[in-house]
């Protein structure tokens, strides 16, 4: 049985990510110019319980999102929690796709890059497919539906990594304070390349 990832590097990493993805924060503006598609891959290394386990991931960005498309899921999540920002995400125009080894792989429906002193940092969220097996034991896990990802592209060979939340949700806590929970520990990017 899995267990819910509550621990205090899990929730780190976690409210770094949210603090700029749903929250404002340093955005550069985000062009909106025709990009040309970025193509990351990168190794993805448990922790905790999926320790020894690893994955390929492969995230493919056509377009990043705008500063209307953040204020539009802040709006959402802050009238109507999870469900609201779960729809809003699904409604959303694909920015790209995420792919993980042994899947067909998903729609991205957010993605912003923010310009950092090493580099850059890219955090994306997007709805998570749920299977039918899945959907049909209908466990705890499937009140996780969103996936979550950070690459921090760093100017320097060899250093670039991030993080994998490949099942999670956004909550206010008792200090309300936004924050992510994760269904599992997150997974580690390693050997990141922009191909």
């Amino acid at each position: 049985m899995q267990r819910i990832a509550k621990n205090a590097l899990s929730i780190a990493a976690a409210a770094l990510l949210v603090t700029t993805v749903l929250a404002g924060g340093p955005a550069r503006a985000q062009e909106k110019e025709k990009q040309k598609p970025e193509y990351f891959q990168a190794q993805a290394y448990g922790q905790g319980t999926q320790m020894g386990r690893n994955f390929n991931v492969t995230v493919i960005i056509q377009e990043y999102s705008t500063a209307e498309d953040q204020q539009i899921l802040i709006k959402a999540f802050e009238a109507k929690g999870m469900q609201a920002l779960t729809n809003v995400l699904y409604k959303m125009k694909t920015k790209g796709r995420l792919a993980i080894t042994g899947t067909l792989g998903y729609d991205v429906s957010y993605v912003r890059s923010v310009r950092t002193d090493e580099g850059r940092r890219i955090r994306l969220i997007t709805n998570r497919p749920i299977n039918f097996a899945e959907a049909w034991e209908d466990g705890r896990s499937t009140d996780y539906n969103l996936s979550a990802l950070e690459l921090n592209i760093s100017d320097v060979k060899g250093k670039s990594a991030g993080t994998l939340l490949p099942a999670c949700q956004f909550k206010i806590n008792k200090d309300k304070e936004l924050e992510i929970e994760a269904f599992q520990n997150p997974w580690t990017l390693r050997d990141v390349m922009q191909r």
